[in-house]
């Protein structure tokens, strides 16, 4: 117990500050002196809030309302409306003032919104943010300054103003203030509730993350603007001068001196060891002190974390430490009290009792609303994003949530707003935090989170653009055959460049976090007792022989077997790849007999031709054309490629697929168009087929691709030639799905034994067929408008 002197109306008094008790026995005649402790009395605080989140979340969730509005929720019914626990805590501890029973709880709330706020920042992508295309700068832009031309109507109704209420001059600053704040985009909540949709990955998340990162950079600006000013005319003119300097100094240091020791720390960390726990508690340390640091010259303390957090890179081995270690313990203790306190302050009875005074401010809450909406909405039709996206995007934009709560309180504390302008905010937030998700899901299946809205394929590659392929290794033996397929596709010419990208897939099991692991290019972190390392170094042994005009990128996946697709459709849309080349799954012996089918592979493969963002290619390779192809990279040996066409988009893709080919004089192609007698009447698939094969088709204008032709009656008869044709070529290639309005095929379909290969693929990888020949199965990007 420490005692303290403190005088109160010129009278010395002694204040006693107690931290813990002697338990509930100290005083049997009054137990509740416990309270009159600082820790017990946080204890029960602590406890109460929680019960109130358990009571509120156990009739939401039924409702399927995020557990974020049952934190406010609770937050509510603790405040002044019901239990007023902050008010009843101020006075327990002490009679000083200073000595506020409720400081220690409003100290772990912002603790709270400070590790969030650094957590979901380091979760952000910037390499993607600022990569991503015109669409989300505009977005930005817009959706930052659109929003701010409600201010031209704050003077609207001065007149009505009460004077009872708030000063003429104070009003019209609440004005300013709630449509400042509802324009913001604040980057951890648009990260939060793409979390929570389990979009983060998606197109559509990325654009929404790029978005606000955009709004939130030029929102950092005008908030360190604005407290600048405010000093300037509050305070005086030399302390406002004191922070900017203090400001310009605290960027400097953040890159000429965090950064660098960042990437120290990263560079130092061995691939596959975690980073030591030293330095992961020193970036924690510096994001809590950044936010110290920010108070202390007069501005939010949520900008120094934001700040940090933007630098750090997410993921391993870093930003996966930092996660690791502290996301679970502040999503599930920290952040809910910090949300529950802040809503606790709200005093639902105020709006009844003050809504004609705050009736114009509820007007521009919903006028920015509308302008936000519209900012976001119009940009995203204009750049032709399908409607349902666009208005997903608005809303994800638009969506103002718990981590809005700092503004509020900050503008509350400062004064520029009245308690009953705070409490409609936070209902607001309420209804956003439970209407908003319900609405997404309902307009947004996640199971189209990796489609794309751009056209990611063969077909539609610009000319003399990279082709970018990413590889998927799942054992040994995919190695040589995924550079065998490869090296059809490279060429010593510099015209035609070739972007590929490797990834190790390694199953975990149990409950340890899926990573991804890039691998430095020099080689030198790797494990190199691992087969991986062999595998790394043979593409990059195929990366010099081709002259650079080919370019090698390897990434590690240690996943889960059911959450593996979501690391290629991520890696896809990262590095913006036209296809995705994938082993089969069936195995062979070396004299090409069948061995046995790999089932996880083969689910692997549905999930991705379901939901991949571009082109997908199943490769089926019996070891003759992987050793073929071995030696004819050092011997001059042809390697003979044959496709077989009958129509549709695939087709098409596999087409332009060996177009490609025909810059390796190694490589010779022939196309088999098998021309049914009943041919359908001709629609625009049937246009298209043609405009292809074109280019094909007459020999005067084609030197490098024989084209033959094949007129086939009945499905028998295509089983027959498919099976002639495979005794000629080392590799076939075909679409996976066709025209299908021949009944041929639509009977064929009913012995089809691997679906994901579609009819022809399927019957060049059948077990008893008695050929060597592989074949690469083509389907183009699935992409929905």
């Amino acid at each position: 117990m420490d005692d303290t002197t403190i005088y109160l109306s010129g009278d010395c008094r002694v204040s006693f500050f107690n931290i813990s008790s002697q338990g509930l026995f100290e005083n049997l005649n009054s137990p509740d002196v416990i309270f009159e402790y600082s820790l017990p009395l946080l204890e029960m605080q602590i406890l109460v809030i929680f019960f109130a989140i358990v009571m509120s979340h156990m009739f939401l969730r039924r409702l399927g309302i995020s557990p974020i509005a049952s934190y406010m929720m609770a937050g509510i019914v603790l405040g002044p409306q019901l239990f007023n626990v902050l008010e009843r805590s101020s006075r327990k501890l002490s009679v000083d003032p200073a000595l506020d029973g409720s400081a220690m709880l409003r100290s772990i709330s912002v603790f709270g919104t400070i590790m969030f706020t650094f957590l979901m920042t380091v979760r952000t992508s910037r390499r993607v943010a600022f990569h991503s295309g015109k669409l989300p700068v505009v977005i930005g832009i817009v959706s930052f300054f659109v929003p701010l031309f409600g201010l031209g109507l704050q003077n609207l109704f001065s007149d009505s103003i009460d004077p009872h209420y708030m000063p003429l001059d104070k009003a019209l600053g609440e004005r300013t203030a709630i449509i400042i704040t509802q324009s913001a985009i604040l980057l951890p909540s648009t990260t939060y509730i793409l979390l929570e949709l389990k979009i983060l990955n998606s197109e559509l998340g990325r654009l929404a993350l790029s978005a606000s990162i955009i709004n939130d950079i030029l929102g950092i600006f005008s908030m360190v603007l604005a407290s600048l000013q405010a000093t300037y005319t509050h305070v005086s003119h030399l302390t406002a001068y004191r922070d900017f300097i203090a400001v310009i100094i605290f960027l400097l240091i953040v890159f000429l001196v965090f950064k660098p020791a960042v990437q120290w720390i990263i560079d130092r960390t061995p691939e596959d060891k975690p980073v030591e726990n030293m330095y992961v508690d020193v970036v924690i340390i510096t994001a809590l002190a950044s936010a110290a640091y920010f108070v202390f010259f007069n501005m939010k303390y949520i900008l120094g974390p934001l700040m940090i957090g933007l630098i750090i890179p997410e993921g391993p081995p870093l930003g996966s430490a930092l996660e690791a270690k502290y996301e679970k313990l502040t999503m599930n203790v920290f952040l809910p009290i910090s949300i529950t306190v802040s809503a606790m302050r709200c005093d639902g009875i105020s709006i009844y009792n003050q809504f004609n005074d705050i009736f114009f401010n509820i007007f521009l809450t919903f006028l920015t609303l509308f302008l936000k909406l519209v900012s976001c909405f119009g940009p995203s039709l204009y750049y032709k994003l399908p409607l349902n996206e666009s208005m997903a995007v608005s809303l994800i934009l638009s969506y103002k949530s718990f981590h809005d709560f700092v503004l509020y309180e900050a503008v509350l504390d400062d004064k520029y707003i009245s308690q009953a302008t705070y409490a409609f905010l936070i209902i607001f937030s309420l209804l956003n935090a439970g209407i908003v998700p319900m609405v997404l899901r309902s307009m947004y299946d996640p199971k189209r989170k990796y489609v794309n809205y751009q056209k990611r394929d063969i077909l539609h590659l610009e000319p003399n653009s990279d082709l970018r392929i990413l590889t998927c290794l799942h054992k040994p033996e995919n190695v040589s055959e995924t550079i065998a397929f490869l090296q059809l596709l490279s060429s010593p010419n510099l015209d035609f460049p070739m972007a590929v990208t490797v990834l190790h897939l390694v199953k975990l099991a149990g409950q340890i976090n899926p990573i991804m692991v890039p691998h430095n290019k020099n080689l030198k972190r790797l494990n190199h007792n691992s087969y991986i390392h062999t595998a790394n170094l043979a593409f990059r042994q195929f990366m010099l022989e081709s002259l650079e005009s080919v370019t090698v990128t390897t990434f590690t996946a240690f996943s889960h077997e059911n959450l593996m697709h979501e690391d290629i459709c991520t890696l896809a849309l990262d590095q913006s790849t036209s296809m995705i080349v994938l082993p089969s799954g069936r195995k062979w012996t070396m004299d090409g007999m069948f061995e046995f089918d790999d089932n996880a592979i083969r689910n692997l493969n549905q999930s991705l031709l379901d939901r991949a963002p571009c082109s997908i290619g199943i490769l089926v390779d019996r070891g003759q054309f992987s050793r073929k192809s071995i030696v004819s990279s050092k011997k001059k040996y042809n390697i003979d490629v044959g496709v077989i066409f009958i129509g549709g988009k695939d087709d098409r893709e596999a087409l332009a697929l060996v177009k490609k080919m025909k810059h390796n004089t190694r490589v010779s192609v022939t196309v088999t168009r098998l021309v049914f007698k009943q041919e359908a009447k001709p629609d625009w698939d049937y246009i298209l087929d043609n405009e292809g094969l074109k280019d094909i088709k007459v020999p005067e204008e084609n030197n490098d691709i024989v084209y033959t032709e094949r007129i086939v009656t009945s499905g028998a008869e295509v089983v027959t030639v498919v099976r002639s044709l495979a005794e000629v070529y080392d590799l076939m290639v075909v679409g996976r799905d066709h025209d299908m309005t021949s009944k041929e095929l639509l009977g064929l379909m009913e012995w089809v034994e691997l679906p994901e290969l579609g009819v022809i693929g399927d019957l060049l990888a059948a077990k008893d067929l008695n050929s060597n020949v592989s074949v690469l199965v083509v389907q183009q990007q699935q992409q929905q408008v």
